[in-house]
């Protein structure tokens, strides 16, 4: 396990670790492990622990503003989730291809991570893609039981302390890490398409008007699985459906996971990368990375167009 610093693409560095297989560091196959909104790199390490011993270089890395990659103010940051996919994974993906140019490279995107890459003009130099929960927080696709609370806390309350303190002072709250403003004013005025980003005197950050961040989600052409946990109230069927329609390049396969079938009361957005899955859902993921079928019934396929 080496820490190191990898630069995004317009140069801001970024903290990541690198899970090596052996000493010799030589691997056929890498994992970039994609980081949900608000929660640090460390997070993954026990999976991208698991990955190596199973013979991949994997690696984690937190996006501008986030753990390792915060910088000493988070008021003067400018960063958004589009940043984060156009910016820090794109340069980590291409950094993974100059470091391991004969490698397989396989992306694990847990939440935003799985919609980060859609943002890259390199993602045509992945392999194979595995998502856990990943949609872009729409708030009419919560789940029911949730919507509205959700609602109050992420997309009222989250903009309004935002806008007083110049950015989300989340881990204060006790509500994941600090964001920074446009990465929280993205979440809070996400509407119902990956289109132009919202804008108004609110979101400072927001994209140019003839910037389309959703435009190489196509070039993306590779197998992907897609996870959802049937008591994940961001992650519903249809945020996650919502999602996999902008990748057109790739044949897409839907599958769901239920807590009782696993003799548990609940699993949730996060607890998929907790290592009491290391002999569950965890092989099922390495099993399909290697270039299995999917490890489960397949709700919904998806074919490439």
């Amino acid at each position: 396990m080496t820490g190191t610093i990898i630069p995004a693409t317009d140069g801001y560095p970024l903290g990541a670790t690198v899970h090596r297989p052996d000493k010799s560091g030589n691997s056929s196959n890498v994992a970039i492990i994609n980081c949900a909104t608000g929660v640090k790199a460390a997070y993954y390490s026990r999976y991208a622990r698991f990955l190596a011993a199973h013979g991949y270089t994997a690696i984690t890395y937190d996006y501008r503003g986030i753990g390792a990659s915060r910088p000493e103010s988070l008021r003067k940051l400018q960063a958004s989730k589009f940043d984060w996919g156009n910016k820090d994974f794109a340069g980590v993906l291409n950094w993974a291809a100059r470091e391991f140019p004969a490698a397989r490279i396989a992306v694990v995107g847990h939440s935003i991570g799985g919609v980060v890459p859609g943002f890259s003009a390199s993602s045509a130099r992945i392999d194979r893609m595995l998502t856990v929960g990943a949609q872009f927080a729409y708030w009419k696709d919560y789940a029911p039981r949730a919507r509205y609370p959700m609602f109050l806390k992420w997309h009222i309350f989250m903009p309004l302390v935002t806008r007083l303190m110049g950015y989300f002072p989340g881990r204060r709250l006790g509500w994941l890490e600090d964001l920074p403003a446009g990465v929280a004013y993205e979440w809070a005025f996400r509407k119902a398409t990956l289109g132009a980003e919202p804008g108004g005197s609110a979101n400072a950050h927001a994209l140019a008007p003839d910037t389309d961040p959703a435009r190489y989600f196509p070039t993306l052409r590779c197998p992907m699985l897609a996870y959802s946990i049937t008591d994940d109230p961001y992650a519903t069927p249809a945020a996650v459906r919502r999602l996999l329609a902008y990748y057109t390049g790739c044949e897409r396969s839907y599958v769901l996971v239920r807590p009782e079938e696993l003799h548990l009361p609940s699993i949730g957005h996060f607890a998929f990368f907790h290592d009491r899955f290391r002999d569950t859902l965890w092989r099922e993921t390495l099993a399909w990375l290697d270039g299995g079928p999917a490890p489960r019934a397949v709700v919904q396929h998806f074919a490439a167009g």
